[in-house]
Protein backbone atom coordinates (compact mmCIF):
# COMPACT_ATOMS: atom_id res chain seq x y z
CA UNK A 1 0.00 0.00 0.00
CA UNK A 2 1.40 3.08 -1.31
CA UNK A 3 1.40 6.03 1.74
CA UNK A 4 2.60 9.32 2.40
CA UNK A 5 2.27 10.79 5.95
CA UNK A 6 2.75 14.30 6.91
CA UNK A 7 3.84 15.38 10.24
CA UNK A 8 5.53 18.69 11.63
CA UNK A 9 2.56 21.24 11.20
CA UNK A 10 1.95 23.64 13.81
CA UNK A 11 1.73 27.57 14.46
CA UNK A 12 4.80 29.41 14.25
CA UNK A 13 5.17 32.72 14.02
CA UNK A 14 5.83 35.72 11.56
CA UNK A 15 9.65 35.60 10.73
CA UNK A 16 10.03 31.94 12.17
CA UNK A 17 10.88 28.54 10.97
CA UNK A 18 8.63 25.16 10.69
CA UNK A 19 10.35 21.42 9.46
CA UNK A 20 7.69 19.42 7.71
CA UNK A 21 8.39 15.62 7.51
CA UNK A 22 6.75 13.42 5.39
CA UNK A 23 6.85 9.62 5.81
CA UNK A 24 7.01 7.39 2.72
CA UNK A 25 5.68 3.90 2.30
CA UNK A 26 5.05 1.72 -0.51
CA UNK A 27 6.84 3.64 -3.01
CA UNK A 28 10.55 3.01 -4.94
CA UNK A 29 12.00 6.18 -3.99
CA UNK A 30 14.11 6.26 -7.55
CA UNK A 31 11.21 6.20 -9.30
CA UNK A 32 9.34 8.71 -8.00
CA UNK A 33 9.95 12.42 -7.73
CA UNK A 34 8.62 13.79 -4.16
CA UNK A 35 7.10 17.24 -3.26
CA UNK A 36 5.00 19.32 -1.29
CA UNK A 37 2.29 21.68 -2.75
CA UNK A 38 -0.38 23.61 0.00
CA UNK A 39 -3.58 25.02 -0.12
CA UNK A 40 -4.63 28.68 1.93
CA UNK A 41 -7.86 28.63 2.98
CA UNK A 42 -10.12 30.14 0.36
CA UNK A 43 -7.54 29.52 -2.36
CA UNK A 44 -6.60 27.26 -4.71
CA UNK A 45 -3.97 24.22 -4.44
CA UNK A 46 0.03 25.61 -4.88
CA UNK A 47 2.34 23.95 -5.51
CA UNK A 48 5.88 24.31 -3.73
CA UNK A 49 8.68 22.46 -4.01
CA UNK A 50 9.44 19.01 -5.60
CA UNK A 51 13.13 16.58 -5.23
CA UNK A 52 14.11 13.73 -7.37
CA UNK A 53 16.16 11.48 -5.01
CA UNK A 54 18.26 9.63 -7.47
CA UNK A 55 20.00 13.11 -8.21
CA UNK A 56 19.21 15.81 -5.72
CA UNK A 57 17.31 17.50 -8.19
CA UNK A 58 14.75 20.15 -6.69
CA UNK A 59 12.43 23.23 -7.83
CA UNK A 60 11.04 25.37 -6.14
CA UNK A 61 7.88 28.02 -6.65
CA UNK A 62 8.67 31.66 -6.57
CA UNK A 63 7.15 32.18 -3.48
CA UNK A 64 9.23 29.36 -2.05
CA UNK A 65 12.47 30.17 -3.56
CA UNK A 66 15.05 31.22 -0.95
CA UNK A 67 12.82 30.52 2.10
CA UNK A 68 12.20 26.46 1.79
CA UNK A 69 14.58 24.02 1.37
CA UNK A 70 13.37 20.37 0.65
CA UNK A 71 15.59 17.10 1.42
CA UNK A 72 15.31 13.56 1.68
CA UNK A 73 16.86 10.78 2.98
CA UNK A 74 16.11 7.72 1.02
CA UNK A 75 17.57 5.51 3.94
CA UNK A 76 14.67 6.74 6.29
CA UNK A 77 11.91 6.89 3.42
CA UNK A 78 11.73 10.21 4.33
CA UNK A 79 10.95 13.77 2.93
CA UNK A 80 11.42 16.90 4.49
CA UNK A 81 10.59 20.69 3.90
CA UNK A 82 12.28 23.09 6.07
CA UNK A 83 10.51 26.47 5.91
CA UNK A 84 12.71 29.45 7.50
CA UNK A 85 11.66 33.32 7.07
CA UNK A 86 7.46 32.36 7.19
CA UNK A 87 5.03 35.13 6.57
CA UNK A 88 1.26 35.15 7.06
CA UNK A 89 0.72 34.30 3.91
CA UNK A 90 2.33 30.99 3.96
CA UNK A 91 -0.69 29.75 6.08
CA UNK A 92 -1.99 26.68 4.77
CA UNK A 93 -2.51 23.01 4.84
CA UNK A 94 1.02 21.63 3.30
CA UNK A 95 0.53 18.12 1.43
CA UNK A 96 3.53 15.86 0.48
CA UNK A 97 3.17 14.01 -3.12
CA UNK A 98 4.38 11.76 -5.03
CA UNK A 99 4.43 11.64 -8.82
CA UNK A 100 6.28 8.68 -11.42
CA UNK A 101 5.80 10.83 -14.63
CA UNK A 102 6.97 14.69 -14.17
CA UNK A 103 10.40 15.64 -14.17
CA UNK A 104 10.95 18.29 -11.19
CA UNK A 105 9.97 21.29 -12.33
CA UNK A 106 6.53 23.80 -12.90
CA UNK A 107 4.96 21.04 -14.37
CA UNK A 108 5.06 18.81 -11.50
CA UNK A 109 4.05 21.08 -8.93
CA UNK A 110 0.92 21.83 -11.55
CA UNK A 111 0.67 17.84 -11.80
CA UNK A 112 0.23 17.50 -8.41
CA UNK A 113 -1.52 20.77 -7.07
CA UNK A 114 -3.85 19.51 -10.05
CA UNK A 115 -4.85 16.19 -8.51
CA UNK A 116 -2.58 14.39 -10.43
CA UNK A 117 -0.80 12.52 -7.62
CA UNK A 118 -0.64 10.14 -4.71
CA UNK A 119 -0.84 13.06 -1.90
CA UNK A 120 -1.21 12.64 2.17
CA UNK A 121 -3.81 14.00 4.13
CA UNK A 122 -2.17 17.21 4.65
CA UNK A 123 -0.37 19.15 7.83
CA UNK A 124 -1.68 22.49 8.76
CA UNK A 125 0.94 25.71 8.86
CA UNK A 126 -0.28 28.58 10.63
CA UNK A 127 2.02 32.07 10.88
CA UNK A 128 0.56 34.51 13.26
CA UNK A 129 1.62 38.45 12.66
Amino acid sequence: EVQLVEHGGGLVQFGGSLRLSCAVSGFSFDDYVFGWFRQAPGKDREGVSCIRSSDGTTYYSHSAKGRFTISSDKSKNMVYLQMDSLKPEDTAVYYCAADGTNIPGPDWLDFCAGYGCHEGKGALVTVSS
